[in-house]
């Protein structure tokens, strides 16, 4: 028998059984569409992710209050948090290239959440106080407008850069350069709105007032003018950022009399968040895609069961195809053929499913969920493996059967 003869009788052994086949491959379609989507959508939403860091700044480092181990004396009450752990010298000293030579922006910040208000809109917003170099050490740029100077800085200029968000919600339908909104009962002159960046981490960007740090600290949430909330840096390029993370960690470790053990601050960096995105989202494709794998190990058990039921009903059949000449071989290819063919029809319709819905998916919630080439080449070579693999028992069985054995059975 040749092999376009052997492919003809396997066809039409699992057409002879339509409603059996098709039980079979939905099997192994649910399983394909399964896996491929949930490595689609641990793709889509590593991306994402990688999106909205890279989103929070370029080269960015971020260092906090507060560190691992002992805490010295707090200045507030905040789960051993010190809220006066940085300071103006601090940035100063890491605004020195002696101390942090990797380091080329430094951008001291105090943030908080405040009630904006404009004639009579009022709406919830992240307040930032800082200098004009959180722009570009944030990544930002100026849709419109202007963002505050060195001198606004310097003499406590009430002045604001609205976010989109927050301009929609307070400004709707007028022109917010020059607009007046109030701000813990002082007025604010708007002079510049900044471009749309979306969200990072949970955090919608685009709803923030940015001041200047001293406004804040002296007008609206009047506090020490040295306190530092946040210190914004900015590294040469992406190759000194490991650098300067121990520059930076070394400086503060030196002014605060901190051991590598007990430290007052936290230092994070785009690749630290990076690092941690890629590993929850791998760790969570995994769990999802070792479940889903499950449906198809349900699929090729159903397939193997499936060949040892055939072999069972055609018993007679294999024994009269034997007497007239047919070897174990051309019978255990027939077999074999006919569970690949199985595998491999519900892996083309999984593909077609799973793609069909990413696409259902990318269309209702504007996620981009883009099945990949070497997920879909893998998804059709599983499901391929899997019809192999399946039939191989019964096809061997069958193979083994005697020709008389076979005749006599009723």
């Amino acid at each position: 028998m040749n092999v376009l003869e052997t492919f003809r009788t396997a066809y039409g052994a699992l057409r002879a059984h339509r409603m059996r086949s098709t039980l079979t491959v939905l099997g192994i379609l649910i399983g394909i569409a399964a896996v491929m989507l949930t490595v689609a959508l641990g793709q889509a939403a590593r991306t994402l992710v990688l999106q909205q860091i890279t989103a929070m700044g370029t080269n960015l480092i971020m260092v906090m209050p507060g560190g691992e181990g002992p805490q010295p004396e707090p200045d507030g009450d905040y789960e051993g948090f010190s809220y006066a752990a940085l300071s103006l010298a601090d940035v100063e000293a890491l605004a020195d290239p002696a101390n942090a030579p990797d380091v080329t922006g430094v951008a001291p910040t105090n943030e908080s959440f405040i009630v904006a208000s404009a004639g009579d809109r009022s709406h919830d917003s992240t307040l930032a106080g800082t200098t004009p170099d959180w722009l570009s050490i944030r990544g930002r740029s100026i849709n419109r407008g202007r963002f505050f100077s060195a001198d606004e800085v310097a003499r406590g200029a009430r002045v604001a850069v609205l976010g989109s968000t927050t301009a929609q919600q307070l400004l709707e339908g007028t022109d917010p350069i020059g607009a007046e909104i109030t701000l813990a009962g002082q007025s604010f002159t708007v002079i510049g709105l900044l471009n749309t960046a979306g969200s990072a981490l949970g955090d919608d960007q685009d709803n923030t007032i940015v001041i200047p740090r001293s406004t804040m600290l002296q007008q609206v949430e009047p506090s020490p003018p040295n306190e530092v909330g946040l210190l914004y840096l900015q590294t040469r390029d992406q190759e000194s950022l490991s650098a300067a993370y121990q520059q930076i960690e070394q400086t503060l470790m030196t002014r605060h009399g901190n051991t590598p053990d007990s430290k007052d601050f936290s230092i994070f960096t785009q690749q630290s968040l990076i690092d941690t995105a890629n590993s929850t989202t791998a760790i969570l494709t995994g769990t999802l895609g070792g479940i889903a794998a499950i449906s198809l190990l349900v699929g090729g058990i159903g397939v193997m069961n499936i060949m040892l039921v055939s072999v069972t009903e055609r018993i007679r059949e294999i024994g009269l195809r034997k007497a007239l000449g047919a070897t174990p071989a051309a019978i255990r290819n027939q077999f074999l053929v006919e569970a690949s063919m199985l595998g491999l029809l519900g892996g083309v319709l999984g593909l077609l499913l799973g793609m069909g819905a990413a696409w259902l998916i990318g269309a209702i919630t504007d996620f981009p969920v883009v099945p990949s080439v070497g997920a879909t080449a893998l998804a059709l070579g599983v499901s391929l493996l899997i019809g192999v693999a399946a039939g191989v028992y019964p096809a061997a069985r069958a193979a083994r059967l005697a020709p008389i054995d076979a005749l006599r059975t009723e």
